[in-house]
């Protein structure tokens, strides 16, 4: 089995070309980076809720996560502005496709009662967002050594101009679309 970069290229690309007519290689939509990140409310109540989620984020990525901050305040839920509330990671090259490969092909057949991801998770400009309820799912995470089940989410960031370019080139890539 080709690794995501060599299928994209030797697979990918040439069919693309074929069903978009795009003339030129470098229109034609590709990966730019994957995000994935976790959002914290309870790190306003438990500090040590940072480090457990940092910890899972970067044996899931192989990357050190990024902490983020709240950028307003809100009242009623005790939030004040610069306070931090996540984690993310931004993945691009290597990591970015093997990442990828391990979401397509590890993670995703694993989760409970799986018919495809939604193809409607597209915002509009060709980029697809997909949540996950527990962390666990991640072979690389051992669920005895996990603080607390928390959920994650994973953008996937094309250079696509419209979504079913997006659509097409995951599809080909060997995203499992839900009704297709």
């Amino acid at each position: 089995m080709l690794a995501a970069k060599e299928r994209y290229t030797q697979e990918v690309l040439p069919e693309l070309k074929k069903r978009l007519d795009d003339a030129n290689v470098m229109e034609l939509p590709h990966i730019k980076k994957i995000v994935v990140g976790i959002g914290l409310g309870e790190a306003i109540a438990n500090p040590k809720a940072l480090e457990s989620a940092e910890k899972d984020l970067g044996t899931i990525t192989g990357q050190k996560p990024v902490v983020t901050h709240a950028k307003r305040s809100i009242a009623t839920f005790k939030l004040r502005a610069g306070m931090p509330i996540g984690m993310m990671v931004t993945l691009r090259g290597k990591r970015m496709y093997d990442f990828f490969d391990r979401l397509v092909g590890i993670v995703l057949p694993r989760l409970r009662d799986f018919r495809g991801v939604s193809p409607d998770s597209f915002d509009g400009r060709g980029n697809y967002s997909l949540g996950f309820k527990e962390q666990i799912v991640f072979p690389e995470i051992e669920y005895d050594k996990i603080e607390k089940i928390r959920g994650l989410q994973v953008t996937i960031v094309t250079n696509a101009r419209r979504d079913d370019e997006a659509r097409l080139m995951l599809k080909l890539m060997g995203m499992p679309f839900s009704g297709e």
